[in-house]
């Protein structure tokens, strides 16, 4: 197959008339502020200007187009982290928890979009967790029983089942219904207008310069004092929280960089497949992912193209970053060739990568950080950047209002030793 070239992601390359925010020119005083204009930080504006909270919004580059925009935005009940595993490290309860925010997360977020009225051609979608190997196959048979004594729905597909949903040959598969897929640039924007709408201010290339807080005391909580400012290159923004946003820790928050593992993943995407070309696929309207780590992923678009995305590994810089992403995408195109022989014949139209942050036990950082007071953080999403994301909204509105439940801590910073 050819080699395939980096190219902005399918959701930027289609856009028509996308809005634009004005830069920061002015001094400005509200309660919270919070840094970061992906999909995260667009709901948590929403949430809060919905409150009644006079918020801001300050992303250093353009709303959206950051890791929102490299996403393929699939939006999973399930964490990237098996049932089993949590449990094993957090116990049946707390395991069964996060799976429970989880799943709440996604229906709320498919039903606010729905609310909202925000065209993001929002789908909803089952989904194949599948193994691929007779090996592979015993662990996910344990993975379902846990999922359904747990509460979890999810039906099991033989090998020949599988095959019929998916179009090739594996050993098995969870079905699970209640998935959903989106555009996240549109999805973003769609948050941004809504926050708006409700009196959040929003402002891009607006990079933060400096961060200087004003403080009597500090505590594990928000802390004591007076407020935070940040300055950019035009003017400040003074709040009395600051909420962190930005999916992994920045320049500004260095001692944090220890807690995360930064990853590249690549995706690829098809052109426009006729009728006939996807009946010889053979794979359904369902999304995709592997049982095997890193996984593998795939899902229609609207207009019938293919993204297939995975290859995840650890950051690359310089002039290596070129020849990983050759080899990335050229790994996904001939593990999926090796699914769909007949992709071989269907040119690729879309290539780009993404940059997130895994935590050690792959759940998302949301709260407080006792370095920091007057700080909010939500980072570390991993492959559920929308769906925690969306979560990391609801539980930092509840920390603002001082509503603390035993779900943040499942969530805090100290959870980990």
């Amino acid at each position: 197959m050819p080699r395939l070239r980096l190219g902005p992601s399918l959701w930027l390359d289609r856009r028509t008339q996308a809005p634009s925010f004005p830069s920061l020119r002015h001094d400005v005083r509200v309660e919270v502020a919070i840094v970061g204009g992906g999909l995260t930080g667009a709901a948590i504006a929403w949430r809060f200007a919905k409150a009644g909270i006079p918020v801001a919004l300050i992303e250093r580059a353009r709303v959206g187009r950051g890791s929102t925009a490299a996403s393929t935005a699939l939006l999973m009940q399930e964490p990237d982290v098996d049932l089993r595993e949590l449990a094993s490290r957090y116990g049946k309860a707390g395991a069964r928890r996060v799976w429970q925010l989880s799943r709440a997360a996604t229906r709320d977020f498919v039903r606010t979009i729905d609310q909202l009225g925000i065209e993001c051609d929002l789908a909803a979608r089952d989904s194949l967790y599948y193994a691929l190997t007779p090996k592979a196959i015993e662990p996910l048979r344990i993975e379902h029983r846990l999922r359904r004594r747990a509460g979890f729905s999810g039906r099991w597909l033989s090998a020949a089942q599988l095959s019929d949903a998916s179009g090739f040959e594996g050993a098995g598969a969870i079905r699970t219904h209640g998935n959903a897929q989106i555009d996240p640039y549109k999805a973003c924007l769609g948050f941004t207008r809504a926050a708006v709408e409700r009196g959040a201010q929003v402002f891009e290339r607006t990079p933060v310069l400096a961060r200087r807080s004003r403080l009597r005391t500090g505590n594990w909580g928000l802390g004591a004092g007076e407020s935070v400012v940040l300055r950019t290159p035009h003017g400040s923004v003074t709040a009395d929280r600051v909420i962190v946003a930005t999916g992994y820790a920045t320049e500004r928050f260095k001692p944090l960089a220890g807690r995360f593992r930064m990853l590249h993943t690549y995706v690829v995407g098809t052109r426009r497949l006729s009728r006939a070309e996807r009946r010889r696929l053979g794979l359904g309207a369902v999304m995709l992912w592997e049982t095997g780590r890193p996984y593998h992923y795939a899902r229609w678009t609207p207009d019938n193209r293919l993204l297939l995305g995975g290859g995840d590994r650890t950051r690359v810089r310089g002039r290596s970053r070129a020849r990983a992403f050759r080899d990335g995408t050229q790994r996904i195109t001939e593990y999926f060739v090796g699914l769909y022989p007949a992709l071989a014949q269907i040119a690729f139209e879309y290539a780009w990568e993404g940059l997130f942050a895994m935590t050690p036990d792959g759940l998302p950082y949301i709260g407080a950080h006792r370095r920091y007071p007057r700080h909010l953080f939500a980072l570390g999403y991993g492959g559920n950047g929308m769906t925690f994301g969306f979560l990391a909204s609801r539980l930092l509105l509840d920390w603002y209002r001082g509503k603390r439940s035993a779900d943040h801590d499942l969530f805090a910073f100290n959870r980990l030793r």
